[in-house]
């Protein structure tokens, strides 16, 4: 459900004006646009290279380097349009969710090995759903603040 409502939430982001949208979260911190424009390089991280190997006994992909896709994300998220970044999380979460909907329900239960750690999907996921609520509550709280100013 996290991932549904995500996506209404994001396209909620388009009501921002052009400075809220390029507002960064904090004193030296990435702006809203690139907060949301770094997300979909990690959901295609988990479509590409997690979900298709999780059960099938091969090596897992190496994962990226975390700061240099990062940096990557924001720099292009900083020549991006708010219509083109909301575009692509919206995109690119529409294909997660489909291919988790259409993980076999057995396979929910069954651990997984990711590097050294044996877990099952579930707990894997919700790896990714607290990335995503620690990022929505910086922009909550960052849009909250503007409120009180104005």
């Amino acid at each position: 459900m996290h991932y549904e409502n995500s996506v209404e939430w994001v396209r909620n982001l388009d009501n921002l004006s052009e400075e809220q949208w390029r507002t960064p979260i904090a004193e030296g911190k990435w702006t809203i646009a690139e907060v949301i424009g770094h997300l979909p390089a990690w959901d295609q991280f988990i479509l590409d290279s997690r979900l298709p190997y999780l059960f099938k006994n091969r090596a897992l992909p190496e994962g990226p380097e975390v700061d240099e896709l990062n940096q990557q994300c924001s720099l292009e998220s900083q020549s991006k349009t708010k219509e083109e970044i909301i575009s692509k999380f919206i995109k690119v979460r529409r294909s997660l969710i489909i291919a988790v909907n259409n993980i076999e329900d057995d396979l929910w239960e069954t651990k997984v090995n990711i590097g050294s750690t044996a877990l099952i999907l579930t707990d894997y996921l919700k790896g990714s759903i607290e990335h995503d609520h620690h990022h929505f509550k910086q922009i909550e709280n960052i849009l909250e603040g503007s409120k009180k100013v104005t």
